[in-house]
C-alpha cells in the first residue's frame, strides 16, 4: 500500500496544477487574481486550523471506509465533512484540507505565500486523524462505552 503514495502524490499534483492552468486559460484569468489559498491571518491560526480540520476529515474517512463498516453512505458522511470544514474554517485558513489542491494554484499563479501551511498542516493532521481511528478501532464498544449508560444507584 505505501508503494503506492508517490504515484497517488504526484497524480494529484499534476491534476491539480494542470486544472488550474485550465481554468485560468478557460477564464482568460490573469496572474494578478490568484484563485488559491493565502492565510487571511496569521501563519500559525491557518497552520493549527488545517491540522483539526484535515484531522477531522481523516478520522471520517478512515472511519467510513474501514472493513467494520457499510460504506452505504460514505459520499454523504464525507461530503457534509468536507461542507462543514469549509464552512466554519473557510474564513480562517481557507480550508485546504490536501496540499495538491494548494499547490496547483500556487505554482500555476506563482504565488507561494504561506503555502508551508497548505502542505504542513494537512500531512500532520492526516497522520493524526488516521493515528486516533486506529487508537480507537482497535478496542471492542463495550470497553470504550463501560460505565457511560450504567445507572448508578
Amino acid at each position: 500500500m505505501f508503494m503506492q503514495v508517490p504515484g497517488y502524490v504526484i497524480a494529484q499534483m499534476l491534476a491539480s496544477t494542470l486544472e488550474n492552468e485550465t481554468l485560468r486559460l478557460i477564464f482568460n484569468v490573469t496572474h494578478d487574481q490568484f484563485v488559491g489559498n493565502v492565510p487571511p491571518g496569521s501563519d500559525l491560526q491557518s497552520l493549527v486550523m488545517e491540522i483539526i480540520i484535515t484531522f477531522y476529515l481523516m478520522f471520517v474517512i478512515t472511519a467510513i471506509t474501514d472493513d467494520r463498516g457499510t460504506g452505504q453512505l460514505a459520499g454523504v458522511a464525507i461530503g457534509s465533512t468536507v461542507l462543514l470544514n469549509a464552512i466554519f474554517a473557510g474564513p480562517i485558513s481557507g480550508a485546504s484540507m490536501n496540499p495538491a489542491r494548494s499547490i496547483g494554484p500556487a505554482l500555476v499563479w506563482n504565488e507561494y505565500k504561506g503555502l508551508w501551511v497548505y502542505i504542513l498542516g494537512p500531512i500532520v493532521g492526516a497522520i493524526g486523524g488516521a493515528w486516533a481511528y486506529n487508537a480507537v478501532r482497535f478496542k471492542p464498544l463495550s470497553e470504550i462505552t463501560m460505565g457511560a449508560f450504567t445507572l448508578q444507584l
